[in-house]
């Protein structure tokens, strides 16, 4: 599991190599924001088995509020298009363990829950159940934040609200 591990592309590109050579047979998971350049993932070519992206945000004016991450949506989806592409539908070994596919996550965030199924919405509507899709209800805040709702944590109805919007749209994985 490669954590946030962009920065370090070049090498781990390098250490697989050697790893695989001798016998690695553990598949290699990918953990990131989605905030990559396409040239990075098309570079880890034949080196990851699995994606784990974020999609945090489906408009723009949040990404650049709370991340300063201009373009996150559009770049997003070109990465997450590469990663699909690579990987295929999900597979898994007999102890239900993925070993090969793509699980998108998204973290929602208290008050943004058009936006949350906005991003539902484009990856269902993009992939279908040929990619997992993690909705997280952990966003908790650790000081006093001066930005609109983000001083509390997510309600269950919300999430409640956004599982059943999923489901009811189609999808199941």
């Amino acid at each position: 599991n490669l954590v946030t591990p962009t920065h370090y592309v070049p090498q781990i590109i390098e250490a697989l190599k050697i790893a695989k050579d001798k016998g690695l047979k553990l598949p290699v998971l990918y953990n990131t924001n989605s905030y990559d350049s396409l040239d990075t993932i098309k570079s880890l070519e034949g080196y990851i088995d699995v994606y784990l992206p974020d999609f945090k945000y489906f408009n723009d004016k949040y990404a650049i509020k709370y991340s300063k991450a201009p373009n996150y949506s559009e770049n997003a989806v070109k990465v997450i298009d590469e990663m699909v592409r690579r990987t295929g539908e999900a597979k898994f070994d007999d102890n239900g363990h993925i070993i090969k596919g793509v699980i998108v996550r998204h973290l929602m965030l208290p008050g943004l829950l058009f936006d949350s199924k906005k991003v539902i919405d484009l990856l269902y509507n993009r992939y279908g159940d040929n990619i997992y899709i993690s909705i997280m209800n952990q966003y908790t805040p650790l000081r006093k934040l001066e930005v609109d709702n983000l001083n509390r944590k997510l309600t269950d109805k919300e999430y409640d609200e956004v599982i059943d919007y999923a489901y009811d749209i189609g999808v199941r994985n």
